[in-house]
C-alpha cells in the first residue's frame, strides 16, 4: 500500500515533490527495519511493540529527536491512510509518545548585515550578476520560499497592482504586495537581462537554467550561499535563513503576526510565532545591558 499512499499524499493532499519523497524516504527505512528486525514484510501488521523498538534503534542509530519526530509523523499519516482503505482497523502509532525536541530557533541577518549585502557588496554588471541581486532582493523583500521563487513566471508579477502571485505549498496561491524597489527591480531583469540568458525565451519562467525550465534549487542555493557567505560567518546560508530575515525584521518593525503568517504562506499562526522568540531574546539582551538593576 506504501505506492498507493505516496500517490494520494501527491495527487489529492498536493504534498510538494520534496514532501513525497521524503515519506518515501522514510517509509522505505521503516519497511527495511520490519523485514530485518522480524522478517516483516507488510508494514500493515506491524504493531506498538515493533513500531516503539524501531524508535529505540533509531535513537541508537545516533538519530535527532527532530528527525524522529518527523519519521513517526509519516507513519502516523501513512496508518490514518490504511484505515481510510480498511487495511487496518487501529493505529498502531496511538500510544506512542513523540520524543521531546528542543526548539531550534530561525537563524536570520541582523539588520546591519543585511544593509552591507544590498549597499555594499557588488554584484557584477552582467545577465547572471543582476539575476543573483533580483533573487536575493525578492527572498529578503517577500519571504518567499525557494521552491516559490523558482515557479514563478512573469504573469506573476503585477506591476500596476504592486503584488506577485506565489504558487505555495499544496498548490495554494497567495498574493504577496511588493514595494516599488522590488517591481523595479524585477521589471529591469525581465526587459533587460532575462532575455539575454539561454534559452529564456522558451518559458515563461521569471528565472530559468539552460535548459529552458525554471532555475535549478542547487543553482538558487549557491547563489544565496555565495552572497550570505561575504556578510555572515555562520554555517547556514540559505535561502530560508533570507526567510527568516524578512520574518524578523517585519516583527521588530511593528507588523501583526498574523499579516506575517499570511504573507509566509504558514498554514497556522504556531508556525509563525518561533519568530517572537528570537526578538523576545533580543528585548533581554537590551534590557540587561540598559536596566541598572537587571
Amino acid at each position: 500500500m506504501t505506492t498507493q499512499f505516496l500517490q494520494y499524499i501527491r495527487d489529492e493532499k498536493r504534498y510538494s515533490a520534496h514532501t513525497v519523497s521524503a515519506y518515501a524516504s522514510d517509509l522505505t527505512q521503516y519497511s527495511e527495519y520490519l523485514a530485518s528486525t522480524y522478517e516483516l514484510n507488510d508494514t500493515s501488521e506491524a504493531d506498538y511493540q515493533m513500531i516503539r523498538s524501531w524508535i529505540v534503534q533509531l535513537n541508537q542509530d545516533k538519530i535527532s529527536n527532530r528527525s524522529i519526530n518527523r519519521k513517526l509523523s509519516t507513519l502516523k499519516s501513512y496508518y490514518r491512510f490504511l484505515i481510510r482503505e480498511g487495511v487496518v482497523k487501529s493505529n498502531p502509532l496511538s500510544k506512542i509518545i513523540n520524543p521531546k525536541a528542543s526548539k531550534r530557533l530561525p537563524e536570520f541577518l541582523d539588520k546591519s548585515k543585511t544593509e552591507f549585502l544590498f549597499t555594499q557588496v557588488e554584484f557584477a554588471d552582467t545577465p547572471e550578476g543582476h539575476r543573483d541581486r533580483t533573487i536575493l532582493e525578492l527572498f529578503y523583500a517577500t519571504g518567499i520560499r525557494q521552491s516559490e521563487l523558482r515557479t514563478l513566471t512573469l504573469e506573476s508579477l503585477d506591476t500596476d497592482r504592486m503584488s506577485l502571485k506565489v504558487l505555495g505549498k499544496r498548490n495554494k496561491e497567495r498574493i504577496i504586495p511588493i514595494g516599488p524597489h522590488i517591481v523595479k527591480l524585477l521589471t529591469l531583469f525581465i526587459k533587460e537581462f532575462r532575455t539575454l540568458m539561454v534559452c529564456a525565451n522558451q518559458n515563461n519562467f521569471i528565472f530559468v537554467n539552460k535548459e529552458g525550465g525554471p532555475i535549478l534549487p542547487l543553482m538558487v542555493y549557491r547563489i544565496v550561499r555565495k552572497y550570505l557567505g561575504l556578510v555572515s560567518s555562520r554555517q547556514k546560508r540559505s535561502p530560508h535563513v533570507l526567510r527568516h530575515t524578512f520574518a524578523t525584521h517585519m516583527l521588530d518593525n511593528g507588523a501583526d503576526l498574523n499579516a506575517i503568517k499570511e504573507i509566509l504562506g504558514h498554514s497556522s499562526l504556531a508556525a509563525t510565532q518561533v519568530y517572537t522568540h528570537n526578538t523576545i531574546d533580543r528585548l533581554k539582551l537590551i534590557y540587561k545591558q540598559a536596566h541598572p538593576k537587571a
